[in-house]
């Protein structure tokens, strides 16, 4: 059974773009090895991290969502463990969103208006 994962992964913000390209062709490369389905890649760029990370305050994210038996996780994670151009990383098991309609739709209760009280004027 095929699931979604979406793997998010932070690059040393030292690489030029074409090492950029080169990492993301290698890991793009090893997921069709497992024959994964609908394989997205998205660059974010370089953005700030939120704490330093192996004393590196930026990084070049990368976004990579697909579909996949699961064989796959544990490899890609242990390359780029090995790898020194990826200082962190994290994969995620996405839900699937379940499109159901309600059987029955409760009744919405609209809050009655409030009236101000009238202003007094102060006393002297």
């Amino acid at each position: 059974m095929n699931e979604s994962y979406e793997m998010i992964y932070i690059l040393r913000p030292s690489l030029s773009e074409e090492q950029v390209n080169q990492e993301v062709n290698k890991y793009r490369d090893f997921l069709n090895e497992y024959n994964v389905k609908d394989l997205q890649v998205k660059i974010w760029g370089k953005r700030r991290l939120a704490y330093p990370i192996k004393r590196f305050i930026d990084g070049i994210y990368v976004q990579m969502n697909y579909q996949g038996e699961g064989n796959q996780v544990a490899p890609l994670e242990r390359a780029m463990r090995l790898s020194e151009e990826v200082i962190r990383y994290m994969t995620l098991k996405v839900e699937t969103a379940v499109s159901e309609t309600p059987a029955s739709v409760p009744e919405v209760l609209v809050p009655e208006p409030v009236e101000e009280p009238t202003p007094v004027a102060a006393e002297a």
